[in-house]
This record gives C-alpha cells, structure tokens and sequence, in this order.
C-alpha cells in the first residue's frame, strides 16, 4: 500500500451520513501512512455541513492534513486527462479529475467508492484501508 494517501470526499461524506466521525477511520494504520488532500475535496465536503462547530472542527483537521494546491501544472494535467479520457468514451465529472490529478501530482493513492477513479491511467485507487 502507498504511504500518501487521497482519500476522496465520497470517504468523509459516507461517514458523516453514517453519523460517524470521517477522521477515526484513519487513526489506525497512521504510523505508516500519511494523508493529504486538495481543495476540492474539503469544499465538497463542508458544503455539507450544516453544524457551525462540527464544520469549525472538519476545517480544522484538514487543515493539518497535507495539502495539494490546485496549481498551473494540476490544471494543465486535468486538461489533459479529461480531453484524453473523453476520446475514449470514458466522462469522469470535473470534481473527480481534480482530485485525480492533485494525486498523480503528489504521488498519492485515491482512497475512493467511486469505481470510475480507475478509468485514470497511472492512478493507483484502494476502496479500503488495511
């Protein structure tokens, strides 16, 4: 298993539904892995949030995660995958090819539910932690 890992918001959402803390998931296992995210992902996360201290609480533990910022370079890449994936038939939303790139820029795995994140060449994607 990679050491960096991405986990995409559909992680922290399907907690929170689950009236469960998104970040618990993640203690174990912390000495051998690190996590990063990427600006996508906490605002697709905290538009959710509809609790004042629950989203000061979210913000605050992204906040000390790795972060990947949405630079030129990760634009140029998401402008690449898109157009190549479309040519193929494959449409994956722009969210996702954010999250995607900002991986493949940090040499991160995507910790995902969503399947079609293996549509995207060189990505290494995990559905569970183990």
């Amino acid at each position: 298993m990679e050491s960096l890992i991405l986990p995409d918001s559909n992680i922290f959402i399907g907690a929170l539904r689950a009236g469960t803390d998104p970040f618990t998931q993640f203690v174990p296992g912390l000495e051998e892995r690190e996590y990063c995210t990427c600006g996508i992902v906490v605002m697709e996360v905290c538009r959710g949030v509809r609790d004042p201290g629950l989203l000061r609480r979210i913000k605050s533990t992204f906040a000390v995660m790795i972060y990947v910022p949405t630079t030129n370079q990760i634009w140029e890449r998401v402008t690449q995958l898109a157009w190549s994936l479309d040519r193929q038939g494959v449409v994956l939303p722009a969210p996702d090819l954010i999250i995607a790139a900002c991986a493949l820029q940090a040499g991160a795995t995507v910790f995902t539910h969503d399947a079609h994140f293996r549509s995207v060449p060189g990505l290494t994607v995990i559905d569970a932690l183990n």
